[in-house]
């Protein structure tokens, strides 16, 4: 990957965070969650946007993903306002499970460690 499209990932990456956070109104993000990465491709026309939702209520996650996923276009807009570039991509909003994936191992880890233990 190229040097303009990394900056322009970690642009995109604190622009999206802070559209979300402070001018997206959406009564369904009531959960904490994190932009991971973007991921643009060269020619502009889209960009995979992996979020993690962290929540111990799996339906308020899901709303809360929704909800940034439903805000596509408000982002799309907010972003254009403010960056000077030709295009704007099309945002791919990607639910990323990893950190709850990474947890249950650990989780399931520490079991067989006690096992052995004992």
């Amino acid at each position: 990957m190229n040097t303009r499209t990394n900056k322009l990932n970690s642009e995109f990456k604190r622009l999206i965070v802070e559209i979300l956070t402070k001018k997206v109104k959406d009564p369904r993000i009531t959960e904490m969650f994190t932009v991971l990465d973007v991921d643009c491709d060269k020619e502009l026309s889209s960009a995979k946007v992996y979020v993690s939702v962290f929540s111990t209520d799996s339906d308020k996650a899901a709303a809360t993903f929704a909800a940034i996923r439903d805000s596509e276009p408000i982002v799309r807009r907010e972003i254009s306002k403010c960056m000077h570039i030709r295009k704007v991509p099309q945002f791919i909003f990607i639910s990323d499970t990893s950190m709850e994936y990474g947890q249950k191992i650990d989780k399931i880890l520490d079991e067989i460690n006690k096992k052995d233990n004992d």
